[in-house]
């Protein structure tokens, strides 16, 4: 079977940069073993595959190991697919996932995401987590992922993880976010996951969905600028809603091709 394939980079303005995501459209779910071999062989951090239905487009995300209940970055890739490739003809997506409806709205080449708000609630961390970390956090939170605040971003681009202590942690599907206040931005963070391909995800949208509201209530600020600082660095414009977060940033077209899975 013939399948094409598009590899976008995403939150950010430039080829190269942000984060990396495949897309692979689909017109009828193949088994979810033959998916998992699909993002395994793609060897990004995660791969969607969705079916256009119509009203509704039905969306998945794999990681080289696992699907995972919410992805934002590979959501933008496929808003950006859709959008600039395949002459999708509305500015509003709404995808049906697993974390619920999820819709995109494209303007002037901004894609901006609404999510489901992940607030962060106080919590201890854990021997093996603190063991594993070169810098230790001054406040730690928790949601899906936990949330480590640090001193300042300096911190946070100086973080070191011991990846053999790291690996032996279990918090599937989710991860470690560090963060911090930014210089030149409101807030800045990094995004780790334990038992992964790929350690350190250079831009994390679902990440943002705890980031957001705390950082909003920790700034009394609903509009706010984020930068991830991976070695690609991406660029979120952030705003908390409530029950919802919105997060906007561009998309680069890197490949467009073709895969075959017999």
């Amino acid at each position: 079977m013939k399948l094409e394939l598009y590899q976008v980079d995403t939150f950010t303005g430039k080829l190269f940069g942000g984060n990396p995501a495949c897309v692979v459209p689909l017109t009828e779910w193949l088994p979810n073993e033959m998916l998992l071999k699909i993002a395994k062989e793609n060897a990004v951090a995660e791969t969607a595959f969705f079916i256009d239905k119509g009203y509704k487009i039905q969306l998945r995300w794999f990681t080289p190991e696992i699907e995972m209940d919410l992805c934002g970055h590979a959501t933008l890739a496929t808003a950006h697919c859709l959008h600039s490739i395949l002459n999708y003809p509305q500015n509003i997506l709404i995808f049906e996932t697993l974390s619920g409806d999820l819709t995109v709205t494209i303007r002037n080449e901004l894609y901006t995401l609404c999510l489901p708000a992940r607030k962060p609630t106080m919590d201890s961390l854990p021997e093996i987590i603190s063991k594993s970390l070169s810098i230790q956090p001054i406040e730690v939170l928790k949601s899906r992922d936990y949330v480590l605040v640090y001193e300042n971003e300096t911190q946070i681009k100086n973080l070191v993880i011991d990846r053999q202590t790291f690996d032996k942690i279990n918090l599937d599907p989710g991860g470690i976010a560090v963060t911090a206040l930014g210089d030149n931005c409101d807030f800045v963070s990094r995004y780790f996951t334990p038992q992964s391909t790929i350690l350190e995800d250079p831009v994390t949208g679902s990440a943002h969905c705890s980031l957001i509201p705390f950082w909003a209530e920790r700034l009394n600020k609903k509009s706010m600028l984020a930068y991830q600082l991976s070695d690609r660095i991406g660029k979120l414009i952030c705003e908390d809603k409530g029950e919802r977060i919105t997060i906007s940033g561009e998309a680069k077209t890197y490949f467009v091709g073709s895969l075959w899975t017999e």
